[in-house]
C-alpha cells in the first residue's frame, strides 16, 4: 500500500486528474455539532450495490488516477462499502486515504476495522473537542505517556489501531480561539490544521462574515481538481460541501450510473470554461462576466456560472478566454 504524507496528500489534491474523493454514505453515528454536511446516526447511506461496485470499479480502472479519499459521514459507518472500496482500490495500486472520527475505537477495535486498515495508506484521524465531546464525554485527547503511546480515550485506541495497521497516521483538528492544539494521541502521528466551515450543521456554530476581497486577492482555486463521487452516482467538480449537498449552481453536479458516465462527467467538468479559469488564474480570470468583491472564492465561481447558463454571450467570452488563457494564468 502506498502511505502519503499531508504534504503528498495535499500535492496530489492539486495536480489535476491524480486525486477523486468517494463520499461513501452520508451517515454518521457520532453527530458533531460542527458538521459541514449534516450526516447524522440515521443518515442515507448506500441503497443501490450495483451502482455502488460500477463506481468504485471505474475509480479503480480510471487512467491516470493516484489517490481515492474516502470521506463522509463517517466511512466506518458503511462496513460493507467501505470494506468493497478499500479493497477494490488496493488491488488496482491505487493510494487509499480515509478520513474518520475514530469512532470504531470507543471499545475494542473490531477485526473487520483492522483489516481495512490494513489496506489504506493514510488515515486521517478528527481529534477536535467536538469530537471528543460526542465520543468522550468532552475529554481533551490524552496526550502521549510515558510508554510511548497515549492511553485511555478513543483517539489514542484509534491512533495506536492505524498505526499498528502500518498506515501513516494524520491528526485532524478544527482551527479555533483556543490557541495551542491538544496534545496528538500517538508520537508517530502527523498533525493538520482545518477551518471551521460555514456548511451543514456549522453553519450555525461558524457563520460566514468573511472581509469582502477583489477578484484578484484570490488565488486559483486548487478544490477543483479533487472531483467527488458519491455513493448514489452524484459527482461534483470540487468538494465544496454545499455543493455536495444540492446547494450552488447545477452545472457543478452531474448525476451517472456507470464508468462511461462516470469518465464523461469528469471530462465535462474538466472542459467547463469557468472551472479551467478558476483553476488556471482564480476568479481574476472571471472579469470580463463578474465584478465587485466577494467573501469567499466559490461567491464569483458560482456567479459565472450561473451568468454562462443564460447568457450565450458570456458563455461565448469565457470560452474564449479559457482557450486563450488570461493573463494572469500566463507564466
Amino acid at each position: 500500500m502506498r502511505r502519503l504524507t499531508h504534504a503528498e496528500a495535499t500535492r496530489l489534491r492539486r495536480t489535476p486528474g491524480a486525486t477523486v474523493a468517494l463520499f461513501l454514505t452520508d451517515r454518521c453515528p457520532v453527530g458533531c455539532a460542527h458538521c459541514s454536511v449534516d450526516s447524522l446516526p440515521g443518515g442515507p447511506t448506500i441503497r443501490d450495490w450495483d451502482l455502488f461496485t460500477r463506481l468504485v470499479d471505474a475509480l479503480a480502472e480510471l487512467p491516470g488516477l493516484q489517490a481515492v479519499a474516502i470521506t463522509g459521514g463517517e466511512p466506518f459507518a458503511e462496513r460493507r462499502g467501505l470494506t468493497y472500496a478499500v479493497r477494490r482500490l488496493h488491488a488496482a495500486g491505487t493510494a487509499v486515504l480515509v478520513f474518520t472520527s475514530g469512532f470504531w475505537a470507543r471499545s475494542a477495535v473490531p477485526a473487520w476495522v483492522r483489516g481495512v486498515l490494513e489496506l489504506t495508506g493514510t488515515v486521517y484521524l478528527s481529534t477536535d473537542a467536538f469530537h471528543a465531546a460526542a465520543l468522550d464525554g468532552g475529554r481533551a485527547a490524552a496526550g502521549v505517556g510515558p510508554g510511548g503511546e497515549a492511553e485511555g480515550d478513543t483517539a489514542a485506541r484509534a491512533a495506536r489501531a492505524v498505526v499498528a495497521a502500518g498506515c501513516h497516521l494524520v491528526v485532524q483538528t478544527l482551527a479555533g480561539p483556543e490557541g495551542a492544539p491538544p496534545p496528538l494521541p500517538h508520537p508517530a502521528a502527523e498533525h493538520s490544521l482545518v477551518p471551521p466551515l460555514p456548511a451543514g450543521r456549522g453553519a450555525r456554530l461558524f457563520p460566514r462574515r468573511p472581509p469582502r476581497r477583489p477578484l484578484g486577492a484570490f488565488a486559483p482555486c486548487a478544490l477543483l481538481h479533487a472531483p467527488t463521487v458519491r455513493y448514489d452516482g452524484l459527482v461534483t467538480a470540487c468538494c465544496n460541501e454545499t455543493v455536495l449537498t444540492g446547494g450552488g449552481p447545477a452545472a457543478l453536479r452531474r448525476r451517472v450510473s456507470d464508468a462511461a458516465g462516470l469518465r464523461e462527467a469528469l471530462r465535462a467538468f474538466r472542459a467547463d470554461p469557468v472551472l479551467r479559469l478558476m483553476g488556471a488564474a482564480g476568479p481574476v480570470g472571471l472579469s470580463t462576466v463578474v465584478e465587485g468583491r466577494y467573501g469567499s472564492v466559490c461567491e464569483p465561481c458560482w456567479l459565472a456560472q450561473r451568468r454562462a447558463a443564460r447568457d450565450p454571450e458570456a458563455l461565448a467570452s469565457l470560452r474564449r478566454l479559457a482557450t486563450l488563457g488570461t493573463p494572469a494564468a500566463r507564466p
